[in-house]
Order: C-alpha cells, then structure tokens, then sequence
C-alpha cells in the first residue's frame, strides 16, 4: 500500500513577489496544482513591462508582462516540482481587450493547441495601475 505524503501543500515561494495578502503562490490538492493569480510583479515590487518616464508618462507593454507572468507561473510551478506542461487550465484577466492580441502572441510562444484550456475575460482593474494582466491557472502533476 502506498502512503500519500503531504497531499495538501501550500507554498509561499522564497526570491518571488510576496503575496499581498494571506494566500500562496500554490496549492496542492492530492495530484492538482492551484496556481494563485500571478502577475509581472517582481520581488522588490516593481514590474516588468512597464516604463515610466521623467514627465511622469507611463508606457505599459503586453508583451512584456505576459511574458514575466508565464515566467513566474514557470518559477512557481517548479517549487512544487511541476513544470507549464503540467497546466491543464488558465484563466488570464486582462484590464483592456485591446491587448489580447499582444497577450495571444507571447502565450503562443509557450503553449499550442495540446496545451492547456483557457479563458480570458476584461475585468475592470486589478490590484495595482500598472498591470494589464494576470493570470490563474491549474496543473496536474502526480504524487
């Protein structure tokens, strides 16, 4: 008989962005990966993908972000010995439709057709200015 060791893990990944709030970056349930949002954060609470100059002008940049956030998933993911070819399902939030292009193009660069299910939907905002998406997903990856 085969003995389950620690079915329900959650991980605070040490070098990511620190939550802002009570929550982990993952959650294990048995043989399923709950990854929380995750965003372009950076550890020292700047972001990638975003520029902002002398004058006060902000430029944000889809590519970029989504990149860092695929990225980070990447990271997260590996805490828990489990890599973005375990994702079996994504939810992407992005604050402007417009960007859905530049986002489709940078996630094409990670996943094809045998990749993960997904949904993306607007949303009005998310939790700081500066970000234009985040994304949530889950993995399945055996004990």
């Amino acid at each position: 008989m085969n003995k389950v060791v620690n079915p329900t893990q959650a991980i605070v990944v040490s070098g990511k962005a620190q939550p802002r709030g009570k929550f982990p970056h993952i959650k294990r349930a048995g043989d399923f990966l709950f990854i929380s949002g995750t965003s372009s954060r950076r550890p020292d609470n700047s972001f990638v993908g975003v520029e902002v100059d002398a004058m006060g002008t902000t430029k944000l940049d889809i590519q970029a972000q989504t990149r860092a956030v695929i990225e980070n998933m990447r990271d997260i993911l590996m805490s828990a010995d489990a890599a973005l070819s375990d994702i079996v399902e994504i939810s992407t939030f992005l604050v402007n439709m417009n960007d859905f292009g530049g986002y489709n193009t940078i996630y094409g660069e990670y996943f094809d057709i045998d990749g993960p299910t997904r949904t993306t939907v607007a949303v009005h905002q998310l939790p700081h200015p500066h970000l234009l998406i985040e994304i949530k997903a889950i993995a399945y990856k055996p004990l």
